[in-house]
């Protein structure tokens, strides 16, 4: 089969494209056919040796795929050959297969077709952990998505706003706030040519925010706590500005706030029951019209280093996609 290597840590222009041998699963195994791969902010960060799972090199980036079962080991009794699945992992998934444990694979709803079911599990997995198990948002709380126009961030206004919240959407671009706004969000704040927190003020007063759900990091973390309200909590999921955020601890303190770490991937292997049944809750989402993935560039196998440079440059507007263009 063939596959993307990560041969050296760097840029994605690096990665390469090569034949590498077939898969075959060890007893509690399958190997997934890929049709499609969902590209992710932790991909870009672990070709460049940056990100906290550090595979021995050379390997294959990818960590969320959606395919067939084109093969199950001896032990495996949940699926069949030809069961259209999402596989999720932390890497191996930009290539023709895949090898994952049966326990990291879930069947896909009928009607999802592989191009939205690649993009749908990490995104939408880490803004429901974030609000269901971290945040317990509640029906008529104010919920602030920062980065809302990246695929985690466009997850979070759309499942906000299927539990209940009022959304306020806040991004660096015009298109990227007609595309929340399309998804359901209340308000949108261009933090580009805008004081995020004069808007803010504007919008929920002296009452500030309840949860903040934040994917950028940098200076714009501090500037979301100093709006939040009484007993509000700031989800730290990640730091696509590049910057970790330095803030004065005495915010939480006078605000009575929480600072909340939301790892999705550390939930997931330490509990994968209650995840499956996240993930679950969320195919009843979209099986109903409430959250839909927004796909901005699909692109073959063969450019997977532009599909990754996309993500870097920060000029995707929800996920991007990689398919299968490999198969005989």
């Amino acid at each position: 089969m063939k596959a993307i290597f990560c041969e050296k840590y760097g840029e994605p222009e690096n990665l390469v494209l090569k034949d590498t041998d077939i898969l075959i699963p060890a007893c509690d195994e399958v190997v997934v056919a890929v049709e499609a791969a969902g590209v992710n902010f932790p991909d870009v960060l672990m070709i460049q040796n940056k990100y906290q799972i550090k595979p021995n090199l050379p390997f294959i980036p990818g960590g969320e795929v959606a395919g067939k079962i084109l093969s199950t080991g001896t032990e495996v009794d949940k699926f069949r050959v030809g069961d259209s699945v999402i596989a999720i992992s932390s890497f191996g998934g930009f290539g023709e297969q895949m090898l994952v444990n049966e326990n990291a694979v879930l069947l896909r709803p009928h009607e999802m077709e592989s191009r939205i079911a690649a993009g749908f599990c990490v995104t939408y997995g880490t803004a429901m952990h974030a609000l269901k198990q971290r945040a317990n948002l509640r029906p008529g709380e104010t919920l602030l998505v920062l980065g809302a126009g990246g695929g985690v961030g466009l997850a979070a206004v759309q499942i906000g706003k299927a539990m209940g919240a009022e959304v306020i959407a806040a991004a660096s671009s015009k298109e990227k706030l007609i595309q929340a706004k399309k998804d359901g969000a209340d308000e949108v704040i261009n933090y580009s040519n805008e004081s995020l927190r004069l808007r803010l003020d504007k919008i929920v007063g002296k009452d500030g925010v309840d949860v903040v759900f934040d994917p950028v990091g940098g200076d714009l973390t501090e500037k979301a706590l100093r709006s939040t309200g009484w007993g509000g909590r700031v989800l730290i999921i990640g730091f696509a500005s590049g910057e970790i955020s330095r803030l004065p601890l005495n915010l939480p303190l006078l605000k009575g706030s929480s600072l909340v770490g939301a790892y999705w991937g550390s939930f997931r292997q330490r509990n994968v029951d209650a995840d499956n049944e996240n993930l679950i809750e969320l195919f009843d989402f979209y099986s109903n019209g409430l959250v839909n993935p927004h796909v901005s560039a699909f692109l073959p196998l063969s450019e997977t280093g532009k599909a990754l440079r996309i993500l870097m440059d920060r000029k995707a507007i929800g996920k991007v996609i990689i398919y299968n263009d490999q198969a005989e």
